[in-house]
């Protein structure tokens, strides 16, 4: 077995695992998107929503969207208590390409969060767009 596929292998199991779980909470759980045009025009008239990004502190550090909070997708499960005062209002969800934003929109619906929004082309798309980045 190749490396790629041994290392993408959990993965695919994880997303093959959550996302019916996300489908089956006894909820209407459609994902909905937000682009970033929207998004940077919200940060900009200080009115954004709460932003998550799901991928790792080093990931995170080396530059993430403004505002955003960063807690892995593989940890959120354990830390949902850090965001749950947050569960009425409306989350942001990113990470590089979309697969763990998918899995964390999983675990957050199941925690009782409705208002669950998937950034359009997550980071890798708002980097393209040349959009503004925080380093930590």
């Amino acid at each position: 077995m190749s490396t790629l596929i041994r290392q993408g292998l959990p993965l695919l199991l994880a997303v093959l695992f959550w996302m019916p779980m996300a489908a089956c909470n006894g909820k209407n759980t459609v994902i909905s998107k937000i682009s970033q045009t929207e998004l940077i025009t919200q940060i900009q008239a200080k009115q954004p929503p709460v932003i998550l990004d799901v991928r790792t502190k080093k990931e995170y550090d080396a530059g993430h969207i403004p505002g955003a909070i960063n807690i892995d997708f593989k940890q959120l499960k354990q830390r949902i208590n850090e965001i749950y005062p947050l569960k009425n209002s409306t989350l942001v969800v990113y990470c590089e390409r979309g697969i763990r934003a998918k899995i964390a929109q999983a675990t957050l619906y199941q925690a009782g969060f409705q208002s669950i929004l998937h950034l359009e082309g997550d980071i890798s798309g708002w980097r393209s767009k040349s959009l503004p980045l925080e380093f930590n």
